[in-house]
């Protein structure tokens, strides 16, 4: 009881669907670990464009690979340089011929993702950790979240032991299936050591069509007062 599975994992086959997108039975391993290397090239590449998730298709012998990012602009680069060097470095890493689609992501504040990375940038530069968590906690419900929690676990504002904090605003029901929910993780490197920082951001429920939402359960209230029979 308490311990956290992973939201997408979790609602995997119900309303979220897979990263990788491909069937191999003799070279599962291998497109595995190229998967792995592919994600791990563009993310190191371009940290600083805003990269959210990286999703790979294989058909045959060709590889698509779609970047979702905040700025697509610093992927592209200049007439395109930039898109036509990181196809390079990607074709490298693998025997298959590689496509790049780049998809932008319109709003970055209520990106799990993306607020998990942006807290971590400011924990490295020294910002308070309970500043930076409610500040995102505040930009993402102004934005249009439903619910949204932030974690923070390491040693929080150079305290010698480590310790674990985490604010929330708004609904986040982890066990609801239906429930969009997007999840980050990032990682702060800061001087007295490494500080992990988690993100649910809750956007809604997702129903199949005709249905509507279950009525949530509440007090009962006691009906309105009336005169007294005896008056």
């Amino acid at each position: 009881m308490g311990q956290k599975t992973n939201p997408i994992g979790f609602r995997l086959g119900v309303i979220e669907t897979w990263r990788s997108k491909w069937f191999e039975e003799r070279n599962y391993a291998k497109w595995l670990h190229e998967d792995l290397k592919l994600r791990a090239c563009v993310k190191n590449k371009h940290y600083s464009a805003g990269i959210s998730r990286v999703e790979i298709e294989r058909a045959a012998n060709k590889v698509k690979v779609n970047i979702f990012t905040a700025r697509p602009g610093i992927v592209i680069g200049k007439k395109g340089a930039g898109i036509e060097q990181l196809k390079k470095e990607l074709q490298r890493l693998t025997e298959n011929d590689v496509f790049i689609n780049i998809q932008e992501i319109r709003k970055a504040e209520i990106d799990a993702q993306l607020v998990a990375e942006n807290i971590a940038t400011q924990l490295e530069r020294r910002i308070a950790f309970r500043r930076a968590m409610k500040k995102a906690l505040t930009i993402s419900m102004k934005f249009g979240a439903k619910g949204i929690r932030v974690a923070c676990s390491g040693r929080l504002g150079g305290a010698e032991m480590s310790r674990y904090e985490w604010y929330r605003e708004g609904r986040v029901p982890l066990h609801t299936l239906r429930a969009d929910i997007e999840y980050g993780l990032a990682t702060a490197r800061t001087k007295q050591g490494a500080i992990g920082v988690k993100c649910w951001i809750f956007k809604g429920e997702v129903l199949p069509a005709g249905k509507e939402p279950p009525q949530r359960r509440g007090r009962r209230q006691a009906p309105p007062a009336g005169p007294r029979a005896d008056a």
